[in-house]
């Protein structure tokens, strides 16, 4: 099975709350969750994972670099695998969609900035919080 491991890879135990979290993390249509989302999205499964264990195995799943957790403005946390590539965030402030997106012009230009400020570019996190027009 993948998510064992994928579990192990990242030291940690193969148990069966991890390999329901891994598993529901990797199927769900929505990329990013919050540990309520995982949990109740777990419960209409019919899993028996309490929320405490969904957020301590969600903080293990970060420190092992398993997901990515992302504190947007006026939210809550939210989780995503960390197993796709950089990329930048647009969120709803309405809805609180979280949309992906990646554009080769910006990434270019934030290294020319940076550049031009005699740095060089060690991480970013872009989000842009958006509204859809009316």
């Amino acid at each position: 099975m993948v998510e064992n491991s994928e579990l192990r890879k990242a030291g940690l135990k193969v148990t069966l709350p991890r390999v329901k979290i891994l598993q529901m993390l990797d199927s769900a249509e929505q990329r990013h969750m919050s540990a309520e989302d995982v949990y109740k999205a777990l419960m209409e499964a019919g899993e028996d994972v309490g929320l405490a264990t969904v957020y301590r195995v969600l903080t293990q799943f970060e420190a092992a670099g398993l997901v990515v957790r992302h504190n947007f403005d006026g939210g809550h946390a939210v989780f995503e695998l960390a197993d796709s590539g950089h990329h930048d965030h647009m969120v709803c402030v309405d809805s609180g969609e979280v949309i992906e997106f990646f554009d080769p012009e910006i990434e270019k230009r934030q290294k020319e900035v940076v550049r031009e400020h005699g740095f060089e570019l060690v991480d970013h996190n872009l989000v842009l919080y958006v509204r859809k027009k009316k």
